[in-house]
């Protein structure tokens, strides 16, 4: 691995992917390091599998398409440190690379982007439902089931301009995105509905960036740790963990979200919910647990195994198809 530069002369190299949402993201990131540091950053623009394949995520198996390349760019030096959207990491942390931050969370929840600027529960009859997600599509059918709503999810792939495009040009009734997403690319003002976590839950660590760097780079880890945010850490660990002893991917049907119980204002315990389901919302498993707000790594991950442990035990393996690794 080759050394990256850490001398004040330099700028420090921020590997991205190049779509606007990456780009938006990792430039909000590399403004707060500039305050932070006194160092200027420059972005460095890669591209990752995920963008180049047009095969739906289900298909290429979701997990790392979005990441390898970006890691790569930092075993070999060619950047300093790297911001992924965090939903995207692979669940297992490569020994040589570390998460320096997970900064504050954006809002975790998914939105709908509808014609005629309709709530979800007001599409009509046969609404065509975009995504390309198996988890929002489980749980956009079973919800619809339980409701009496006739919708059609249809699987998309696409930024945020493509998918929208396909309402807009009349192919689709709505397509559902992520308000973090929106938030962070300045278009939240688009989102026709926002769909509660009690409907949708999102995809673990949804709305959480990862900013991640060379093990050996202690000065580097030091700078960044400053941005890192321990409760949303907590609660993506918690999340995270979930998803690894479930054996699944980030393109696999389940949902997860971690939050905190509070009385008052006296925070008294962390919530965990998770779903597992078939795509047409015909079966699911949905259970949350409760434990102490988590003060280490470990109690996090304890949290989600115990939950996934339970999941397990009443089938959420066989809902979740070929499962991937």
């Amino acid at each position: 691995m080759s050394t990256p530069r850490t001398d004040d002369k330099h700028a420090l190299r921020l590997g991205t992917r190049r779509s606007k949402l990456a780009m938006a993201q990792s430039g909000q990131v590399a403004e707060a390091v500039r305050r932070m540091t006194g160092r200027p950053v420059e972005l460095v623009e890669i591209t990752t599998y995920g963008d180049t394949s047009r095969e739906h995520l289900a298909q290429i198996g979701g997990t790392g398409v979005f990441v390898t390349a970006l890691r790569d760019a930092l075993l070999r030096g060619e950047v300093d440190f790297a911001v992924h959207s965090l939903k995207d990491l692979p669940t297992t942390q490569p020994e040589e690379l570390v998460l320096a931050a997970v900064p504050v969370r954006e809002d975790p929840r998914d939105v709908i982007v509808a014609r005629d600027a309709l709530k979800f529960t007001d599409l009509p009859r046969g609404a065509r439902i975009g995504t390309g997600s198996p988890r929002r599509m489980a749980q956009l059918n079973a919800y619809a089931r339980g409701h009496g709503l006739d919708i059609e999810t249809v699987p998309i792939r696409g930024n945020v301009d493509t998918r929208i495009g396909f309402v807009r040009d009349g192919e689709l009734d709505a397509v559902v995105l992520a308000a973090a997403g929106l938030n962070r690319i300045g278009r939240g003002d688009e989102v026709t509905d926002f769909l509660s976590v009690d409907t949708v839950l999102p995809a673990p660590g949804q709305g959480a960036l990862a900013i991640e760097c060379a093990a050996d780079q202690a000065e580097l880890i030091a700078a960044l740790a400053e941005l890192d945010d321990p409760f949303t850490r907590a609660a993506v660990t918690a999340e995270r963990s979930l998803l690894a002893a479930l054996e699944a991917g980030c393109s696999a049907p389940v949902g997860a979200l971690a939050d905190l119980l509070a009385d008052g204002q006296i925070v008294k315990e962390m919530r965990l919910r998770a779903v597992v389901g078939t795509t047409d919302g015909t079966r699911m498993v949905q259970l949350s647990t409760t434990g102490p707000v988590p003060e280490t790594h470990d109690r996090a991950t304890a949290l989600g195994r115990e939950l996934a442990t339970e999941m397990l035990a009443q089938g959420a393996a066989g809902l979740m198809g070929e499962r991937a690794h």
